[in-house]
């Protein structure tokens, strides 16, 4: 338990790319710059606008918000459908960016990431970080392009440099240390506090904690054996201070994907159409994390706001999108009528081992050997190159989304 402040040196950087769907589209569209423009993933008024631009926050658009919403605010809105082809080269831009500084590097989701200095080499740890925040900003500029923005935080820990981050946006670079750190928190409210939503607002609350500071300054019992009643009110004692307890990678448990139907009067087929098209999207993924699955869980939505769902175990591990949708449209037989949404999730994984198959019929070997031979293919030459025919005409509804809070399928 450390009930000090950490003083050494920052050598945490996080990093944000601003805004980053509407900035990459800006930066792509020359004629979108300065504009408001809502990122959607699907260009219907019923859509939830996944990123906005800042012209269009400074006129009250906000992620989340349905884009028939955000037109009564910014009538000059502009609607932009998603490209994941250009998030994803940005994605990989800059983390080779970050990878020529440390080779401690953790992307945090499409548009977040990390760098550990610690084990940086030496030329570079003689070097002052914030002068690095401030060439990896001009690097973004130079090797992306003159549009992209980033904020940068630098700290102990990586909860202060992502709080750090979110400061002095757009383009902001805020370093926060023991000599700062009560004057930082001291202008947030504790919703601002990264990990603190309204339930731990209420638990923080409950004990006479209504502010940062007041939680930076309440004592390791009270927080662990009162607030938290785990080991996670220690986490948040340290963590305040700039001790590092964030530095852990979580095994992915479970792969899955949902789609809000576009039209409410798909007929059944077509219904399952989709549904086929999210069972070799999930399949792609899990096989990416080289993983299989023994559990499979669909679900749908009806327009009256009733939830359906039903699962099943199989006693071997599955891999492949065929056995997936075999599954997943047995179960499916028994969803009701007037679908809104429909979403499927594979659960249970497990290492995806190729001895395994020697073991069993030969029509499971060759079942594995042709996906391995299409997933190959559309590694190479684009998602969907090859698919199975019963989807062919979803691809123009059922779309590839961005994972905000996970990098894995990237």
């Amino acid at each position: 338990m450390n009930n000090e402040f950490n003083y050494e040196r920052p050598l945490i950087m996080h990093i944000d790319l601003n805004s980053c769907f509407a900035t990459v589209e800006q930066q792509a569209r020359p004629m979108l710059r300065g504009k408001p423009i809502a990122i959607l993933n699907r260009r219907t008024e019923h859509t939830a606008i996944i990123t906005a631009s800042y012209e269009a926050k400074e006129m009250g658009v906000k992620v989340g918000m349905k884009y028939r919403d955000a037109i009564v605010l910014c009538p000059e809105l502009i609607a932009v459908e998603s490209d994941p082809a250009k998030y994803r080269h940005v994605y990989h831009k800059l983390l080779d960016i970050m990878k020529e500084y440390s080779a401690h590097v953790t992307m945090k989701s499409i548009d977040e990431g990390v760098i550990d200095f610690h084990h940086a080499a030496e030329p570079v740890l003689q070097r002052d970080m914030v002068d690095i925040g401030y060439e990896i900003k001009q690097r973004l500029k130079d090797e992306i392009g003159i549009w992209m923005r980033c904020n940068i935080g630098i700290a102990t820990n990586r909860f202060l440099a992502k709080t750090a981050a979110g400061m002095n946006k757009p383009d902001g670079l805020t370093v926060i240390t023991p000599a700062n750190l009560r004057e930082t928190l001291g202008k947030m409210k504790l919703l601002d506090v990264t990990g603190i939503a309204h339930r731990n607002q209420k638990r923080l609350n409950s004990v006479g904690i209504y502010t940062p500071l007041e939680f930076l300054d309440a004592d390791v019992v009270t927080l662990q054996r009162i607030v938290f009643k785990s080991v996670v009110g220690r986490w948040w004692h340290d963590r305040l201070r700039g001790w590092e307890v964030d530095d852990v990678d979580y095994d992915v448990k479970r792969v899955g994907r949902q789609y809000v139907l576009e039209r409410n009067d798909l007929v059944f087929d077509e219904v399952v159409e989709r549904l086929h098209h999210l069972c070799e999207s999930v399949g792609s993924r899990m096989r990416g994390q080289d993983k299989s699955a023994r559990g499979i869980y669909v679900y749908a939505k009806t327009q009256d706001r009733q939830y359906w769902h039903s699962s099943t175990l199989s006693p071997l591990p599955f891999s492949s999108d065929k056995t997936i949708y075999q599954l997943a449209r047995r179960l499916f037989d028994k969803a009701p009528d007037s679908l809104r949404e429909i979403g499927i999730h594979c659960y249970e994984l497990e290492p995806l081992v190729d001895d395994q198959i020697s073991f069993f019929q030969d029509q499971l070997v060759r079942e594995r050997q042709v996906t391995d031979a299409i997933d190959a293919i559309n590694k190479q030459f684009g998602d969907r190159t090859v698919h199975s025919a019963h989807t062919l005409g979803t691809g123009m509804y059922v779309k590839q989304k961005i994972p905000f809070g996970s990098t894995r399928y990237l």
